[in-house]
C-alpha cells in the first residue's frame, strides 16, 4: 500500500469486491444511484461523510489510511518547542503510535535496499532507537 498517494475511491472499489456487497444494497445505504456510486470508485478524493459511510457500510476504517499518512509524512514538530502550546478543544492523539502495517512497510522498505535506515530517520523522522528496536523485534 502506497500511503502518499492515497486514491479513496480506488480502495472502496477494491473493499466493495471484496465484501461482495450487492450495487442494490450499497445505493439503498448511501441514498443514491449506481452511476453515482461508479463516480465515488473513479474519485480521488471523497467528503468525510461519505467515507464515514462507506467505513460502516463495508466494515472497515478508511479514514485509518489517512491517519497512517499522517503517521509517515507529518511527523511530529520537534525543533523549535521551547513555546507552550496553545490550549485546544479539539482531541489529542499521539502522532507516534505506529501500526504493525507501518513497520512493516518501514521495514520492507530497508531490506529491500530501497531506503537505507539513515533515510528512513531523516524522511519519515522515526527516532533512531525505535527503527533499531523494530528490526532487532521484527528481525525475519
Amino acid at each position: 500500500m502506497n500511503f502518499k498517494d492515497i486514491h479513496i475511491g480506488n480502495l472502496i472499489a477494491k473493499r466493495s469486491a471484496e465484501s461482495k456487497i450487492e450495487v442494490i444494497r450499497i445505493c439503498n445505504f448511501l441514498g443514491c444511484s449506481e452511476e453515482e456510486i461508479q463516480e465515488m470508485y473513479q474519485s480521488k478524493s471523497l467528503g468525510a461523510e461519505i467515507i464515514l459511510k462507506w467505513s460502516k457500510l463495508l466494515e472497515y476504517d478508511f479514514f485509518r489510511l489517512y491517519s497512517q499518512h499522517l503517521i509517515l509524512y507529518a511527523p511530529p514538530c520537534r525543533e523549535n518547542k521551547i513555546v507552550k502550546p496553545e490550549r485546544t478543544k479539539l482531541p489529542q492523539f499521539r502522532k507516534n503510535i505506529y501500526t504493525k502495517e507501518i513497520i512493516e512497510f518501514i521495514l520492507e522498505l530497508i531490506q529491500n535496499g530501497e531506503k537505507t535506515k539513515h533515510q528512513v530517520i531523516e524522511e519519515y523522522k522515526i527516532p533512531k532507537t525505535t527503527l533499531y528496536k523494530w528490526i532487532i523485534k521484527y528481525k525475519k
